[in-house]
């Protein structure tokens, strides 16, 4: 079978997640340890990112070539178009949700975690304890700011960000004017790298993947609550409901459909 290492809470290894489950692939999900788990990572890979892929004796790691490798090896429900021109969309599109939508996410997000109290417990485990909870609630956004200032996560960078992800909503909108998916008529690797990249400037409702319960459904405000946006919002979570699986309720063993299995370094 099929064996993803991953971060649960990955965009990338969100991507390579749509894509297994678009195409409809059996696969084992292996979370890995930040620190102490990523050597077993460089041992397999020879690098320390994930997600990284394993089928049998191949391993690829990078998203994107993750993708591609997917697509000659498993060439049933093809994620890039024939036609050259669409095939360089394709890949050009998904470039962009890689290296400009993600980074602009992660900012907004920890902008959002700082300034919106219900937002920052939204994120925590169920289990955390009610006092910690109301600790993590109570903290000041201007102490939080002064935390980000200085390494890409403070005021002016927030607002930055923000600033470039309403372009980016606002074209991607566009795109989806009068077509279903972002080039044309049939789902592309545009397509799901699009929707991982903004999947978490709003969850969807759905647990799709093992995340706090009291997050679905919940964003950055003053961008999925804007009104020109919701267009893209729905977009992606039909993207969603008609292609990627929903997380098990409850312990599950083996199968595409199990949770994921941390690694243990001896």
């Amino acid at each position: 079978m099929l064996e993803l290492y991953q971060f649960e809470a990955s965009a990338f290894a969100e991507k390579a997640r749509l894509i297994l489950d678009y195409k409809q692939l059996p696969y084992r999900k292996v979370e890995v340890t930040p620190g102490m788990g990523q050597v077993e990572v460089f041992q397999l890979s020879g690098q320390r990112q994930v997600p990284v892929l394993k089928d049998h004796e191949q391993v690829i790691p990078d998203s994107t070539a993750i993708a591609l490798y997917l697509e000659k090896a498993y060439p049933d429900r093809p994620l890039i178009p024939t036609d050259p021109r669409q095939k360089g969309l394709c890949l050009a599109l998904e470039a962009w949700a890689d290296e400009a939508i993600v980074p602009k996410v992660r900012v907004v997000m920890v902008g959002a975690f700082k300034q919106h109290p219900n937002f920052r417990t939204a994120l925590l485990p169920s289990f955390t304890p009610a006092p910690l909870r109301t600790l993590v609630g109570a903290l000041p956004g201007d102490v939080l700011n002064l935390v980000g200032t200085g390494v890409g996560f403070g005021p002016e960078d927030i607002k930055t960000a923000t600033a470039g992800l309403r372009q980016d909503l606002e074209a991607l909108v566009l795109m989806l004017q009068n077509s279903p998916y972002l080039l044309g008529d049939q789902p592309t690797l545009a397509d799901f790298a699009v929707a991982a990249a903004t999947f978490y400037l709003k969850f969807p409702s759905t647990q799709y993947v093992d995340l706090p319960e009291g997050i679905a459904g919940k964003g950055v405000p003053g961008l999925v609550d804007v009104p020109e946006f919701q267009a893209f919002f729905e977009w992606r979570d039909r993207l969603y409901s008609e292609f990627r699986t929903t997380r098990p309720q409850g312990p599950t063993s083996g199968g595409a459909t199990s949770g994921p299995t941390p690694i243990s370094i001896d």
